[in-house]
C-alpha cells in the first residue's frame, strides 16, 4: 500500500531538512578554525636510556613535559576513562547520553552534579584555555570537539589531554604530575596514584595534595569507587589503594648534568645524550659532598668517558650549579686551567717514541738550570739518579723538564693539538719548557681526551656527548702504540693514595702552581676519568693536592661506575720489555743538554703558599710546612716565635683570629722564607 501523497511530501521535506542540516553541520564542523594542536612543551635532556636528566619550564613558567599514551600506565588510562568518559572510544566528540544524564541529575539535585563533558571536549577547552560557562562558549567547545574528532584520531586526542590536563600550581600534563607528586615517570603507577591523578584535574587548586590533602584523598576515593563500579579496577585493589598515603609535598624535578643540558637543549625537544643517568647522579653527589668537606669556596668537576667509543658517560661541571660561593655557574670541565704535572706522561711517552728513553732509563734528579729556567721539585727535595719509571711515579719535575728539552716543547704542543686538546700559552709566548710543569692552559675535557688517546694505544678519539655526533675519523696518532703502552704500564704501577682500594687503574695526579688546581686522571681498559678540584675564581686552595685530595676522589668515582673494571690491553708485539741492565747502551742513561749547577737549597714555605686564603673556624689549628733549607728551623707567626720541634718540617699552630697573618721560618744557615696569608 502506498503512502498518502501528504505523508510522502512530509517525509520528503523531512529528508531534505535533515539532509540540509547534516550538510550544514558537516560544513560547520569542517570550517572550524582549530587552535594550535602542538602546544609548547618543556625542553628535556635525557640520558642514553631515555631517562630524564633535566627539564625546563615553558615560557609561561609551566612544567609541561611531552608524553604519549603508550608511555603511561594503562591502569591510569582505564580509571581516567571510567571516571571521565566511558564511551570515549565510541562517540564522535560529544556524548549526548552523558550530557542528558548530567542535565537530569543536576535538575533533580538543584545543582550541578556532573558536567557530561567528554575527554575531547576537555581537550578543546584546554587548547583554547577559555571558560565554558556561557551557552556560546559551550557551543564553541562542542564544535571544536567535533572538529578534533574529525581531524585527529582517538589516541592523538588522548595524548593532548595527557599533556595539557592541570594538576595543581604550575604543573600540567600527567608526566609532570607524576614527577612532582610521586618522583617517578608515569609508566608504572599504583591504583592509588592513578586515582589521584584522575581526581586532580577536576579541581586542581582545591585538591592540591600539598595544600589540601584531605580533599585530595576524598576525591581519590570517589574515583576508586567509580572505577570499581565500571569494572576498571578490582574491589580488593581499590580497598588497598584507600590505605595508601596521599603525597603532601612536591618533589623537585631532576636537575642533573646542568651545564651540559644548558648547552645541548633545544626548545620543545627531547635531546638524548650519551650520559649514564645512574653514574651521573652518583658522581654529582660524590663531588658535592667532597667539595663541601674541603671548604665553602671549593668546587669540583669530572668527566667520565668510554675511550673505546668516545662517548661521555658523565660530566659534572661544578659542585653545585646554583651555589654562588663556589661559582657553580662556571663549567669547570671546559674552563682553561693550568694542568700541573698531568702532562708528564705524554712528555715521557714522546721520549719513548723517539728512542730517547725507556721506562728503565736512568735520569738525574738534581738541581739543574735549563738556560734561564731553574725548576724545583714540588717538595723542594732531590732524589739523585732514578729510573724514568720512578721519576714518573714520584712526579719529579727536573726529569720531566729534561725529557721535554729532549723532545721539544713545540712537538708536545703539536701532539696535544693532534689529540684534540686546546693549548693556551701566555700572550706572545712560544712553547717553552715550563709547559712540563703546567705552564700552559688546557681544560679538563681536553685532558681526558688526551688520556683517552693514551688508553687507546696512542690513537686519538673525539669525545662526544650526544649520540647523533659522528665520531671523527682516526687521524694521526698522539703516541706510538708501544710508547702509549709503556706510559699506561708505568701509571698502572703508581702507588695508590691512602685509603683507596687497588684497582686496575693507570692514573696520574697534578697540582698547579700556588695550589690553585688539583687534578687526577686515570683509565682502565674501557673508561677514562678526569677530576679537578679547586676554586673557579683562581684563588689558591691550600691543602688541596692532586695525590692527597683529588686521587682518593678519583678512585671512589671509578668504583661507582656501573660496569666492572676492565684490564689494560697487553703490550704490542714490538714493545721492548727488559730490565735496565739489558737496555741498549744509549738507553741506559738519559743525558740532558743542560748541565747540573750548584743551587743553594734555600727554605721555602710549602704550605700555605703566599697569598693563600684559608677557611677557618675560631680555635682551629692550622698546619704549616717548610720545604728545602737545613734544620733546625725557627718559626714565627706575626713576629712571635712558635714552640715547635726544630727538626720537624711541619708544625701546627692556632691563629690569634681572622685576618692577615705573616708566617716566617729561619733555617740553620740563617736563610729565611716568608708568606702572608688570610684566614677568614
Amino acid at each position: 500500500m502506498s503512502l498518502p501523497r501528504l505523508w510522502r511530501r512530509r517525509l520528503l521535506a523531512t529528508a531534505l531538512v535533515l539532509g540540509a542540516s547534516a550538510f550544514a553541520l558537516d560544513r560547520w564542523i569542517a570550517e572550524t578554525a582549530l587552535p594550535d594542536l602542538s602546544p609548547p612543551v618543556s625542553a628535556t635532556v635525557l640520558d642514553r636510556e631515555g631517562r630524564l636528566l633535566r627539564a625546563y619550564q615553558v615560557e609561561s613558567g609551566l612544567w609541561r613535559l611531552p608524553v604519549a599514551g603508550r608511555e603511561v600506565d594503562q591502569g591510569y588510562v582505564a580509571q581516567l576513562l571510567a571516571y571521565e568518559d566511558r564511551r570515549f572510544r565510541e562517540h564522535g566528540g560529544v556524548d549526548l547520553r552523558a550530557m542528558a544524564r548530567a542535565m537530569l541529575s543536576s535538575a533533580r539535585a538543584g545543582r550541578i552534579v556532573s558536567g557530561g563533558s567528554t575527554i575531547t571536549m576537555q581537550v578543546a577547552r584546554l587548547l583554547e584555555d577559555a571558560p565554558t560557562r556561557s551557552v556560546r562558549a559551550k557551543l564553541r567547545q562542542v564544535r571544536l570537539a567535533l572538529a578534533l574528532e574529525r581531524r585527529l584520531g582517538k589516541d592523538a586526542i588522548l595524548d593532548l589531554y595527557l599533556t595539557l590536563a592541570p594538576f595543581g600550581g604550575n604543573i600540567e600534563g600527567v608526566r609532570a604530575a607524576t614527577l612532582t607528586w610521586f618522583g617517578k615517570e608515569p609508566r608504572r603507577l599504583t591504583p592509588a596514584e592513578a586515582a589521584l591523578l584522575v581526581a586532580l584535574p577536576q579541581s586542581p587548586e582545591t585538591r592540591r595534595p600539598d595544600r589540601h590533602a584531605g580533599r585530595a584523598e576524598a576525591a581519590r576515593g570517589r574515583v576508586l569507587a567509580r572505577a570499581v563500579s565500571a569494572g576498571a579496577l578490582p574491589e580488593g585493589d581499590a580497598r588497598a589503594a584507600l590505605r595508601e598515603a596521599v603525597p603532601t609535598a612536591r618533589r623537585p624535578f631532576p636537575q642533573y648534568a646542568a651545564h651540559l643540558a644548558d648547552r645541548v637543549r633545544r626548545p620543545g625537544a627531547a635531546v638524548r645524550t650519551t650520559l649514564d643517568g645512574d653514574v651521573q647522579a652518583s658522581l654529582e653527589t660524590l663531588l658535592r659532598d667532597r667539595a663541601r668537606a674541603l671548604g665553602a669556596s671549593v668546587s669540583a668537576a669530572a668527566v667520565v668517558a668510554d675511550h673505546r667509543t668516545g662517548e661521555i658517560v658523565a660530566r659534572i661541571g661544578s659542585a653545585g650549579r646554583t651555589d654562588p660561593r663556589r661559582h657553580g655557574f662556571v663549567d669547570m670541565t671546559r674552563a682553561i686551567r693550568s694542568p700541573g704535572s698531568t702532562l708528564k706522561p705524554l712528555i715521557f711517552g714522546l721520549a719513548f717514541e723517539r728512542g730517547l728513553a725507556h721506562p728503565e732509563t736512568l735520569i738525574d734528579d738534581r738541581p739543574t738550570v735549563f738556560g734561564r729556567y731553574a725548576p724545583l721539585n714540588f717538595d723542594r727535595q732531590w732524589h739523585g739518579t732514578v729510573s724514568i719509571r720512578r721519576a714518573l711515579h714520584l712526579s719529579l719535575n727536573i726529569p720531566a723538564v729534561a725529557a721535554l728539552e729532549g723532545v721539544g716543547p713545540a712537538r708536545l704542543v703539536s701532539r696535544m693539538t693532534r689529540g684534540g686538546a686546546r693549548v693556551v700559552l701566555p700572550p706572545g709566548d712560544a712553547p717553552g719548557l715550563a709547559i712540563a710543569l703546567g705552564g700552559a692552559g688546557t681544560s679538563l675535557h681536553d685532558l681526558v681526551q688526551l688520556y683517552a688517546a693514551i688508553a687507546r694505544g696512542g690513537e686519538a678519539v673525539t669525545l662526544r656527548e650526544t649520540p647523533g655526533e659522528a665520531p671523527a675519523a682516526p687521524g694521526l696518532p698522539v703516541l706510538s702504540p708501544e710508547a702509549a703502552w709503556h706510559v699506561g704500564d708505568i701509571l698502572a704501577g703508581a702507588p695508590v693514595p691512602g685509603g683507596a682500594a687497588p684497582e686496575t687503574l693507570a692514573f696520574k695526579t697534578g697540582t698547579s702552581y700556588g695550589h690553585r688546581d688539583a687534578w687526577a686522571v686515570g683509565f682502565d681498559g674501557r673508561h677514562v676519568i678526569g677530576l679537578w678540584l679547586g676554586r673557579p675564581d683562581g684563588a689558591p686552595s691550600p691543602g688541596i693536592l692532586g695525590l692527597e685530595t683529588a686521587a682518593p676522589v678519583l678512585f671512589e668515582a671509578y668504583a661507582r661506575l656501573t660496569s666492572l673494571p676492565e684490564p689494560l690491553p697487553p703490550a704490542p708485539p714490538a714493545t721492548l720489555r727488559v730490565a735496565h741492565r739489558d737496555l741498549p747502551a744509549p738507553l741506559r742513561r738519559f743525558r740532558t743538554r743542560s748541565a747540573p749547577v750548584a743551587v743553594r737549597d734555600r727554605p721555602a714555605i710549602a704550605f700555605p703558599p703566599d697569598g693563600a686564603r684559608l677557611d677557618w673556624e675560631d680555635g682551629e689549628a692550622l698546619a704549616f710546612r717548610v720545604g728545602g733549607g737545613a734544620p733546625p728551623f725557627r718559626w714565627l707567626l706575626d713576629g712571635t716565635p712558635l714552640p715547635a720541634d726544630p727538626y720537624a718540617r711541619q708544625i701546627v699552630a692556632t691563629p690569634p683570629g681572622p685576618g692577615f697573618l705573616s708566617i716566617a721560618v729561619i733555617d740553620a744557615r740563617g736563610e729565611a722564607a716568608r708568606a702572608r696569608i688570610r684566614v677568614e
